[in-house]
């Protein structure tokens, strides 16, 4: 396999891409359609007004298994803020090197690898989004409706310390709410006023009690504001509320009872407005998922590990609508969302090793084994 060009993912990392800067996004996006079109892919654009387009690259469909990679365009760094690429012998530094920018520069790398051994491309398609570290408002609906029509996703968000695949990421609720009372003179007419912030508080700590960390499941109150001045009953607050879980069961406590508590507290007088809700659902291990697993272990001749994160990405939106997914796949690296961001050049090599490896078998039939395995198929068939 020939040796990665290092300076090539400099251009990438030194285009800013932050999720605001359309621009930019945009033209990282196409930074990744001149590199990709030499592989034989169509292009979808889905164009956006405020945000970067999204972009999905096809090959064409036969028979067999049909493959999504799925990446995003989009980093956490303003423009002129953290924007440098530099490598020493074994790092490479910048904005993305890790998430994400590196993590699809091996998933490119990989399918050059496939094209030169076995010819055009088949089944593999390549999605990828503009808004991910926003939290996929808009992609999100995108990319759920796209998954109905693969067998199995690759996720490339950065790998583990030890090169370990992500089988499980929390979901994500974030809600911001509303309360509106009634002012009044806090002197002369207190028991006419009808207290926005005492209603916040009753609030917040209701809904921090529904956390239950032995099962994974947090509730965090994350910003408050309210009232007018220490004379004045408060006529509104508001509060920003993130709720994270580990189970589908969890899931659906938490946001009930983030809901209950909300519909509870208007007995006490104040209105009560809830805008958000379920941002991504969970992604937890899968009968199918292990399959995939299972064969892969055939595929590279070991198992790869797998952790579970509390962080989530998309992998959680292509994993809620059933298909079987894998997260993780990128390089292994660090510092990212700081200006210490890092990823390990020899993990890229790894990486694209393997999903070279994994997507030869799956799509061109090459396992690595002596009989041909069918476990993929039956993963499929779950």
């Amino acid at each position: 396999m020939a040796t990665l060009n290092f300076d090539e993912l400099a251009a990438l990392i030194e285009c800013n891409s932050h999720s605001k800067n359309k621009l930019g996004v945009d033209q990282h996006g196409e930074q990744m359609i001149e590199l990709l079109a030499p592989l034989g892919f169509s292009l979808t654009r889905y164009q956006r007004e405020h945000i970067g387009d999204h972009l999905l690259f096809h090959t064409p469909t036969k028979k067999g298994q049909k493959i999504l990679l799925l990446g995003h365009l989009d980093t956490v760094f303003p423009k002129e803020t953290f924007t440098e690429f530099s490598q020493d012998e074994q790092w490479v530094y910048g904005p993305g090197v890790c998430d994400m920018k590196g993590g699809n520069f091996v998933a490119l790398n990989a399918l050059r690898h496939l094209r030169a051994q076995f010819g055009p491309l088949h089944n593999i398609d390549f999605l990828l989004v503009s808004d991910e570290e926003t939290g996929s408002d808009d992609s999100k609906h995108l990319t759920a409706e796209l998954a109905k029509n693969y067998d199995a996703c690759l996720v490339f968000e950065a790998a583990g310390e030890n090169h370990e695949v992500v089988n499980g990421r929390k979901g994500i609720a974030t809600f911001e709410i509303e309360i509106t009372g009634k002012a009044a003179h806090a002197g002369n007419h207190y028991s006419e006023g009808v207290d926005a912030n005492f209603a916040l508080a009753n609030m917040l700590l209701e809904m921090t009690s529904l956390t239950n960390l032995k099962r994974g499941s947090t509730v965090n109150v994350g910003k408050v504001r309210g009232g007018i001045g220490a004379n004045t009953i408060s006529p509104h607050a508001n509060m920003v509320v993130e709720a994270r879980f580990s189970s589908l069961e969890e899931q659906n406590r938490l946001l009930q009872g983030i809901e209950n508590i909300c519909f509870a507290i208007e007995i006490t007088g104040v209105d009560i407005s809830i805008n958000g809700g379920l941002q991504r659902g969970v992604m937890t291990p899968t009968k199918a998922q292990q399959l995939l697993l299972d064969d892969i272990a055939q595929i590279l001749g070991a198992p790869l590990p797998t952790e579970q994160r509390g962080g989530v990405s998309d992998a959680n939106v292509v994993a809620s609508m059933g298909v079987p997914t894998l997260d993780g796949f990128g390089p292994f690296g660090d510092g990212d969302h700081t200006r210490h961001e890092r990823a390990l050049k020899s993990s890229f090599e790894l990486r694209v090793d393997q999903v070279s490896k994994i997507l030869a078998a799956w799509c061109f039939d090459a396992h690595t084994q002596t009989q041909p395995s069918s476990v993929i198929d039956d993963a499929f068939a779950q």
